[in-house]
């Protein structure tokens, strides 16, 4: 008896380590957003916010280019086999029986590649009112991004019955604008704004996010409108100007 006694406090205190851990990884490890709500609604709000998030998402999209780079690099050379990518593939879910040989290329550059900076600011500004949704503030999720597993993230309050979707949470606020631009890089959903960046390439014109809008129908459920508010965004707060930043 005094054996198993001793077993059920040992598995108790190992329980009670593991939710310790958790704990600690939950609250600690997470790095928390500015609180952009301690500005006055308006310019120094919208200053705070682009100031902070404008070089995150440069950042992001330098390492992308750097990826590009090498990928070209690569073809170039003459290595056009998916298993010479088959890493880069699997993480923009690019499946081999997709392709033959000599079309990994072309179907790698038209994912890896970057999304503007005005477009990000301006979808960061509107799903997150601002840096200051709940989502935002507790799961430095500033896309709006869902996941589907029990516990990936918040449940929202007015989830549909029967839906079972919760808004991701991520690590930091850079996490978040990481996850973004990979989600517009290999869903499905979003073939249209590649199919517009990528016949911009083809024409050696500047990849702007008021052009890569019209591939954004089905972020939300508001559309075409969804995309005319967010070419409003960019030019009513001059995002053009983030362009050139890279």
């Amino acid at each position: 008896m005094a054996g198993i006694n001793r077993n059920i406090a040992i598995g108790a205190i190992l329980a009670l380590l593991i939710a310790a851990v958790v704990v600690w990884n939950v609250f600690f490890t997470r790095e928390a957003p500015p609180d952009f709500s301690q500005y006055p609604a308006g310019i120094e709000r919208k200053e705070a916010f682009f100031s902070y998030f404008a070089p995150i998402m440069q950042e992001v999209n330098s390492d992308i280019l750097a990826q590009r780079k090498a990928i070209e690099q690569k073809c170039s050379k003459g290595e056009n086999s998916y298993s010479a990518f088959s890493d880069v593939a699997e993480t923009y879910r690019i499946g081999e029986s997709e392709l033959t040989d000599g079309d990994v290329c072309d179907v790698l550059l038209e994912r890896v590649d970057i999304v503007p900076v005005s477009l990000a600011l301006a979808q960061a500004a509107n799903e997150s009112a601002w840096g200051t949704s709940r989502f935002a503030q507790q799961g430095n999720n500033f896309f709006g991004q869902w996941c589907f597993e029990k516990g990936c993230g918040i449940v929202p309050g007015s989830r549909d019955t029967g839906k079972n979707h919760e808004v991701a949470t991520f690590d930091s606020p850079a996490e978040s604008v990481e996850s973004y631009m990979l989600n517009l890089n290999r869903h499905t959903a979003y073939e249209p704004l590649r199919d517009i960046r990528s016949r911009l390439r083809l024409r050696d014109e500047p990849v702007t996010g008021i052009k890569l809008t019209h591939g954004l129908n089905r972020y939300s459920e508001r559309g075409e409108e969804y995309g005319k508010e967010l070419r409003g965004m960019i030019l009513y707060n001059k995002l053009n100007e983030y362009e050139n930043t890279l």
